[in-house]
C-alpha cells in the first residue's frame, strides 16, 4: 500500500462514522423515531470495535513496514478525530431521549 491509500483509509472511516452519527442524531431530533436512537447506540458500539480493529491493523502494518509507520499514525489520528465528536453526540442524544436538556 502506498501512503495515500493508508491515509485515505482513515479519511474514509472518519467520514462514514461522522455521516452515520449525523444521520442518527438528526434523524431522531427531527422525527423522534426511537429507531434512530437505537441505531446511534449500535453505531457507538460497532463503530468503536471496527475503528479499533482498523487502528490495530494499521499499527501492526506500520511496525512491519517502517517506511509506512508515519502514514499509519496519520490515518489513525484522522480516525480519532471522531472520538470527541462521538462523545458530544452521545451526550446530546442522551439529553434528547431523556428530555432533560434544553435544546
Amino acid at each position: 500500500m502506498n501512503e495515500k491509500i493508508i491515509v485515505n483509509i482513515g479519511k474514509l472511516l472518519f467520514w462514514i462514522s461522522f455521516l452515520m452519527a449525523n444521520l442518527c442524531l438528526f434523524g431522531y431530533f427531527f422525527t423522534k423515531n426511537d429507531s434512530f436512537a437505537e441505531g446511534g447506540i449500535l453505531l457507538i458500539g460497532w463503530g468503536f470495535v471496527i475503528n479499533l480493529m482498523v487502528a490495530l491493523l494499521l499499527i501492526i502494518y506500520g511496525v512491519f513496514n517502517k517506511q509506512k509507520l508515519h502514514a499509519c499514525f496519520r490515518s489513525i489520528l484522522i480516525m480519532s478525530i471522531n472520538i470527541p465528536i462521538a462523545l458530544i453526540y452521545m451526550f446530546i442524544g442522551i439529553g434528547l431521549v431523556c428530555n432533560t436538556s434544553n435544546f
